[in-house]
């Protein structure tokens, strides 16, 4: 069974990357509530850091059940969430211990920066999701941090687009390098 396999390749990269390294892992959404209350009550024993989208994005009740079950597991919510009103009711419901906001998904820098704000009034870190964009969101997690006091945690990179960029993302050691370039970093040739 899929549940089995997936818990024992769960607990071998914990056993390979050991107890010092945040291992994080996505369910992609791919699982009903009785299964994430499963699957997730037998990951939490490979300590991970947190658990992504374990069901729907918009079923704010089956993660908050969820979220309770298996605290202080935490889970990370956001990578398809369309609005702040989402946002704010897996804040207000203590369903999300990240929040994965993503500026193009969720309509534009106006709407990632009310949610950033809505966050840090509950004091749950952003962690975005950057899809394709990388480049934009490098941006946003300055300001998240120096503006707003987040803690600047980590930045997924995801480089395939990096090519169609004027000023492409450089990272160096495993980092960003924060641009010196004006703008959003988002200019096309």
């Amino acid at each position: 069974m899929w549940v089995e396999r997936d818990v024992r390749r769960a607990h071998i990269v914990r056993e390979v990357a050991g107890n010092d390294v945040k291992v994080m892992l996505d369910a992609n959404q791919q699982w009903t509530l009785p299964q994430a209350l499963d699957v997730c009550k037998q990951l939490q024993s490979m300590n991970p850091y947190w658990i992504e989208e374990p069901t729907h994005p918009d079923d704010i009740l089956a993660h908050k059940t969820l979220a309770d079950a298996i605290a202080p597991t935490k889970l990370a919510l956001g990578e398809h969430v369309p609005n702040r009103i989402i946002f704010k009711n897996y804040l207000q419901t203590k369903s999300a211990g990240f929040i994965q906001a993503d500026a193009v998904r969720v309509g534009g820098v106006s709407e990632f920066i009310t949610v950033s704000l809505l966050c840090k009034k509950y004091g749950v870190p952003v962690v975005p999701h950057v899809g394709d964009m990388g480049q934009l969101h490098q941006h946003l997690v300055l300001f998240n941090h120096i503006k707003l006091g987040h803690e600047a945690l980590f930045l997924e990179h995801i480089p395939h687009l990096q090519k169609h960029f004027v000023n492409p993302v450089k990272i160096e050691h495993g980092v960003y390098v924060t641009p010196q370039e004006i703008g959003s970093s988002c200019d096309l040739p």
